[in-house]
Parts: C-alpha cells; sequence; structure tokens
C-alpha cells in the first residue's frame, strides 16, 4: 500500500499537519492581525525550507530551478499563498468562518474539474464517488442549524475566490514542478507569496503594526509551529503528492482537515463534538478510504 498509495498518504499527511496548523494560527490570530500571521509564516516557511533544503540538497535557495518552475511555481505562489488566503481572510469577516469552510469545502471539486480541463487528468467512477462521499461529509461536519440562507454575494463570493485560488494554485503546481524537489518548489511558493504580501503591507502602511506583533513572545510562538505544520511540511507534503496522484484526489485528502481538527478543538478550545460532527467524519472517512481500495 505505501507504494501504490504514496500520494494519497501524502495527502493525508498535508491534512494532519494543516489541522494542526490551523490551531495554532486560529491561537496567534487572537492576538495578532492576520495579515501579520500571514507574512511572519511565510518568512518563517522560507527559512525553515532553506535549512532543510541545504543539508539535503547543498543550497539554500532553489538557485537549480529552471525559469519554467519559477514561473508555474511563482504563479501559484501568488494565487495560493496570496490571492486565495487574502479572499479567505476577507470573507470570515462578512459571512463567517463556518459559511468560509463550507464554500471552501468545494476546492477538491474545483481541482479536479480545473484538472481535467488543464492538466488533462481523468478520474474513474470510484474516485468521482470518493470525492462526492468525502466533500459530502466534510460539509456535514461544518454545518450548523444556526447557519443563514441569505448571505451577502460578497461574502459567498470572496469565500468561492478562496476555493478557487487553492484549487488553481495546485494545479499550477502541478504543472510547473515536475519531477523538482517538492521543498525546494514549496520555497519559490512561499517567497511568492511573501513578496506579494510584503507589497500589500506596504500599500495599507501596516509595517508599524507587524513590527509592534512581531514583539508578541505567545503570538509568535504560536506562529512558528503553525508554520512549521503549514507552509513548511504541510505545503511540501501537498506537492509531493501532487506529483504521486491526481490533484482531485490530493486535494480531497487535503480537506479533510475540519473532520481531522475536532477532537483536537475540543481539547484545546474545549468545544463541544456535535452529532453532525461526528455523521460528518464517518462519512468523510469511508470516502477516503475508497482511495485505498
Amino acid at each position: 500500500m505505501l507504494n501504490s498509495h504514496i500520494g494519497e498518504i501524502a495527502g493525508l499527511g498535508v491534512a494532519v499537519c494543516w489541522t494542526f496548523s490551523a490551531l495554532f494560527f486560529e491561537k496567534a490570530g487572537y492576538k495578532i492581525s492576520s495579515l501579520s500571521v500571514n507574512f511572519i509564516r511565510l518568512l518563517f516557511a522560507i527559512g525553515f525550507l532553506g535549512i532543510t533544503t541545504f543539508f539535503t540538497r547543498g543550497i539554500f535557495f532553489p538557485t537549480d530551478a529552471t525559469g519554467y518552475q519559477w514561473f508555474w511555481l511563482g504563479l501559484s505562489g501568488f494565487v495560493g499563498f496570496f490571492l486565495g488566503d487574502l479572499f479567505l481572510f476577507k470573507s470570515y469577516s462578512i459571512i463567517g468562518s463556518r459559511t468560509a469552510a463550507l464554500m471552501m469545502s468545494l476546492a477538491p471539486m474545483l481541482t479536479a474539474i480545473i484538472g481535467w480541463f488543464f492538466l488533462k487528468e481523468s478520474l474513474t467512477i470510484k474516485d468521482i464517488a470518493a470525492i462526492i462521499l468525502s466533500v459530502a461529509g466534510i460539509m456535514i461536519a461544518i454545518s450548523s442549524r444556526n447557519m443563514k440562507l441569505n448571505y451577502p454575494v460578497k461574502g459567498l463570493l470572496l469565500a468561492f475566490g478562496g476555493a478557487v485560488g487553492q484549487a488553481v494554485g495546485l494545479i499550477l503546481s502541478k504543472k510547473g514542478i515536475g519531477h523538482y524537489d517538492a521543498l525546494a518548489a514549496t520555497q519559490i511558493r512561499a517567497m511568492f507569496g511573501l513578496v506579494s504580501f510584503g507589497i500589500l503591507i506596504t500599500v495599507l502602511r501596516r509595517w508599524g503594526k507587524l513590527t509592534t506583533d512581531v514583539k508578541h513572545g505567545d503570538a509568535l510562538k504560536s506562529v512558528t509551529v503553525g508554520a512549521i505544520f503549514g507552509p513548511f511540511l504541510g505545503v511540501a507534503l501537498g506537492l509531493f503528492a501532487i506529483q504521486q496522484t491526481n490533484t482531485g484526489i490530493a486535494a480531497t485528502l487535503m480537506a479533510m482537515v475540519p473532520i481531522f481538527i475536532i477532537i483536537p478543538s475540543a481539547i484545546m478550545f474545549k468545544e463541544k463534538i456535535k452529532p453532525q460532527q461526528v455523521i460528518g467524519a464517518i462519512v468523510s472517512i469511508v470516502g477516503a478510504s475508497l482511495f485505498f481500495i
């Protein structure tokens, strides 16, 4: 199973990593601005990735990447790390994180559709059924009886933009990575994301706020741990996953964070586990297991 499903296993590993990163970024977000969290996490990730590739490849920066790889991976970093997250965080203030997460659960299906058109990837009937079941389980787990039906169109479009950003970011990554090192490819993506956020911070004149946030010790610890599990290990594993399997399948397994996060959230934030979360988790696990049959 390890050899024949290495991409799928990596995809599940991404979901585990992103579960930890989400928890620690949430802790940091209570203390410093989301813009600061995004900039600091990418800065730390570039450093962690550089140190790792220095020992594994002998170079700190991906100077051996071709112009083709720089273009597509850089574009992927701009779309995925910057635009997608920017739209998503903005949607939180309009429709709330739970509704935004529901919209984001469409990302695996969008990835599969775009991958079919752009990369000529195909899915079996079993794979399509697995994606539908997994996404349905995620939607059930995130849903709530208290959710409204009349959300502002602007907020829904922003959240959908976040899902599109994530999907397109993955497709562009697969287009550019080829057989290139996943860690080095992640560093290229993170660099372009960092520069994009740096330009935004300059335009908004938020460098003073960022300087203040960096001095917040507890928040910095949370961002550091989040950066290790998020844009360092998580994203690198994600690029490895799309190298080894269909992008739609990888995206579906990577999207299972709302399932994996149920128990840790209950422990860390004293959140009560609800019946629909249990049902959703069961449906998603059944769906994901189809990928391994």
